[in-house]
């Protein structure tokens, strides 16, 4: 079980059974709404996710043009998590608001083309150049 919120307090989520993948992240959006060089992002099953308070949307866009719902803290502004219309089944929770981020070990590195030149991704990480395939 995964349990996290955003900084304040006020939006607090869980999700039960097991994580369905772990990526980084370093799309030029990722990086805008962290307000760093890259989101570090855990996958659960959409129905297993419950969340309490009120988090709000922002809808935004990705590459493609295909939307994407961040959801975040409308009163400290942490971001949450995201989910994709385009595949609604999956949330993707931003791991800095897990409770315990000691789980997270990724290796796959999506939108490498948008990485910054100074980020060092591990020489056996999974590279993806822009969005991951499927």
């Amino acid at each position: 079980m995964l349990k996290g919120g955003c900084l304040c307090g006020a939006v607090r989520y869980q999700a039960d059974g097991k994580p369905m993948g772990q990526a980084i992240c370093h799309c030029r959006n990722c990086q805008k709404q962290g307000g760093s060089a890259f989101s570090v992002l855990i996958s659960v099953d959409s129905s297993q996710l419950t969340v309490t308070g009120e988090p709000k949307l922002f809808l935004d866009h990705g590459d493609s043009g295909a939307p994407v719902h961040r959801h975040f803290c409308g009163t400290c502004g942490s971001p949450l998590f995201s989910i994709l219309p385009a595949n609604p089944a999956l949330t993707h929770i931003k791991a800095g608001t897990l409770d315990d981020p000691s789980i997270m070990m990724p290796r796959v590195h999506v939108w490498c083309d948008s990485a910054w030149s100074s980020t060092l991704i591990a020489d056996n990480a999974i590279r993806i150049p822009r969005n991951p395939p499927g």
